[in-house]
């Protein structure tokens, strides 16, 4: 009991930390628990003020209860039937990537050698003249760019390599047990109306045990988590029954006016959590529910485990063991309270000065503000200028995104390598919309390959790189085989008979399929213009022999996909029923209507 009270204590101590030194990347967010019994009320109320009641002087805000009326005027659409109430509490949310590179870039200001895409090959060793054992002494790495490999040598070297912990420790010594237990956690990304603007859900006790939540974010919705068993890889994918999981915890909680389809799938992605068991200890099998330290016998120290939100104080008390193991020279930590890079000069209001000083929009100066806080300025100084009367500056990348051509500029001033460093972890665009991504990798190519010299071969390997990463890593290829798995049409003959009819307005000559030349035909006829690009791509994501041309059988298909709500955000769908509408209403006018005529 009392290790679980300083766990949380020193876990809610970090968050208060967080939110100091990058208000910027991390702000409080308010997180409902819907209550479908009365008993429920008093026992979940109980617990969360013990959180509040932990926190202290560090709590973000009190946590309070709501009754029905008011839980439902909040988040319109929850479940009503049989809900008693809600309780509202208050966690931390921050942007996990940029997070990560604005640490890296803080230590780099303060001195320290950073190198991203450098692997360690193996562990370099000395004999210790006093004792006679072999003492870990550096490590060969491997630049995976150039392949070139290197020796880096240290008096101490730290494992801190997350799922790959075990495969470090090997290297140490073959015999070292593993002691990594890899859990693959799942998270899906639907559309924004999911989610009111500023409030999650949290369902404590889904059908299975787990817990799932789902959050706004980015001006989506992510919703997860699972926690399988999972193999250690550099490349995880998320599966269908984990994403279907997800979506049927998620229907249990909305409305039934709210359909919850596989289609509105935008995203999904699955991450490997690094959970441990204790080398040390004497139940090898049980999983350490915080972090653990571990020095061997040669001095690799380890750290392993642990949570997002402790990094600061796991990094604290493992440089505490390695300067106690190695005699190092070196005085308490200076990292509480300890700005990060873009944090100093940032403000809540700095975005204004964004739009009046450059003349960007305002969703692209409030992104540009949180996502580089006090370095917005370099970025919106990069910027192009559009030749609109508005935005003066800043094209974007994709329309309904606000990220900017000159945020891939500044991401290869940054360190960014690939194509895949910037639509992941420069911007989010693979995490919130795979098919948006798709579209922005020729231009972000194009920008990137200005400035890192790349050929033309280069070039092409980038874009099918990135085009791989979306495919398996963020959800395209289960996103995408919800229509070519069906190989069933599952519609009624009327509505097959009805979906013929819409399909030959556009094959008038009943060939049995269509191409970019007749669709284009039919929009002139009523003054509707789309290049021919993009209604290749439009006519693409149906084509499933990818033979040119859109044959009935694959637009029955899709319309049956859509039917069943597997596909949601079809161009071609809703583009041929916004023509036939169109068509329906112009008519043909009666000669006795315009005066007898000639």
């Amino acid at each position: 009991m009392l290790g679980t009270y300083m766990m949380v204590k020193e876990a809610l101590h970090e968050r208060s930390n967080l939110l100091d030194i990058a208000p910027h990347l991390s702000a409080p967010l308010p997180i409902m628990l819907p209550v479908y019994k009365w008993w429920q009320l008093p026992y979940y109320w109980l617990g969360i003020k013990m959180y509040d009641l932990v926190a202290g002087s560090q709590c973000l805000k009190s946590s309070y209860v709501l009754s029905k009326t008011k839980a439902l005027e909040l988040f319109p659409m929850l479940k009503k039937d049989k809900l008693v109430g809600a309780i509202v509490y208050y966690d931390g949310q921050h942007n996990d990537a940029r997070m990560n590179l604005a640490i890296a870039l803080t230590a780099a200001r303060y001195g320290a050698a950073i190198a991203n895409y450098t692997e360690v090959v193996h562990l370099l060793k000395k004999t210790d003249p006093q004792t006679g054992r072999k003492r870990v002494c550096g490590a060969r790495c491997r630049d995976q760019i150039t392949g070139n490999e290197f020796d880096v040598r240290a008096k101490c070297v730290i494992n801190a390599t997350g799922p790959f912990t075990d495969s470090v420790r090997k290297m140490d010594d073959q015999r070292n047990p593993n002691i990594c237990q890899p859990s693959a956690g799942v998270h899906i990304v639907i559309p924004g109306y999911y989610s009111p603007d500023n409030m999650g859900l949290l369902d404590p006790a889904t059908s299975d045990g787990r817990v799932i939540f789902f959050l706004p974010w980015e001006k989506m919705t992510i919703a997860g988590t699972t926690d399988t068993p999972t193999d250690v890889t550099a490349h995880p994918i998320p599966m269908e029954e984990d994403i279907n999981f997800i979506l049927t915890e998620v229907r249990n909680y909305l409305s039934p006016d709210v359909e919850v389809r596989r289609g509105d799938v935008l995203a999904a992605w699955s991450g490997i959590r690094p959970l441990v068991t204790d080398p040390s200890s004497k139940d090898t099998q049980s999983i350490c529910r915080n972090h653990i330290v571990n020095i061997s016998e040669s001095g690799l120290v380890t750290i392993a485990g642990g949570k997002w939100t402790t990094y600061r104080s796991m990094a604290e008390e493992t440089l505490d063991a390695a300067v106690k193991e190695h005699k190092l020279s070196g005085g308490p930590s200076q990292t509480v309270g300890l700005m990060l890079e873009g944090a100093k000069d940032w403000s809540p209001t700095m975005y204004i000065r964004l739009v009046q000083d450059y003349g960007l929009e305002i969703e692209v100066a409030q992104h540009l503000a949180s996502t580089y806080g006090g370095r917005a300025f370099e970025v919106a100084k990069m910027a192009q200028v559009t030749g609109k009367r508005w935005p003066i500056v800043g094209k974007r990348l994709v329309s309904e995104f606000p990220y900017i051509e000159s945020e891939v500029l500044y991401a290869v001033k940054e360190y960014a390598c690939t194509t895949i460093d910037v639509i992941a972890r420069r911007t989010r665009l693979g995490f919130l919309n795979v098919q948006a991504a798709d579209e922005a990798l020729p231009r972000i190519v194009e920008i990137m390959g200005k400035q890192l010299r790349w050929s033309e071969q280069k070039k092409r390997e980038e874009l099918a790189a990135a085009k791989q990463f979306l495919y398996h890593e963020m959800g395209y290829k289960a996103r995408s085989e919800q229509l070519t798995n069906m190989s069933e049409i599952a519609l009624t003959p009327s509505e097959v008979d009805r979906y013929k009819k819409r399909f030959h307005k556009f094959d008038k000559e009943n060939k049995g399929f269509i191409t970019t030349v007749d669709v284009q035909q039919v929009l002139e006829s009523i003054s509707i213009q789309i290049d021919e690009n993009t209604l290749h791509e439009i006519l693409n994501e149906v084509d499933l022999n990818k033979n040119g041309q859109v044959e009935l059988n694959e637009f029955l298909q899709l319309m049956s996909a859509v039917q069943k709500g597997q596909v949601s955000d079809s161009r071609l769908a809703i583009l041929m029923k916004t023509v036939e509408e169109s068509l329906e209403q112009r008519e043909p006018v009666s000669v006795d209507r315009s005066g007898g005529g000639v």
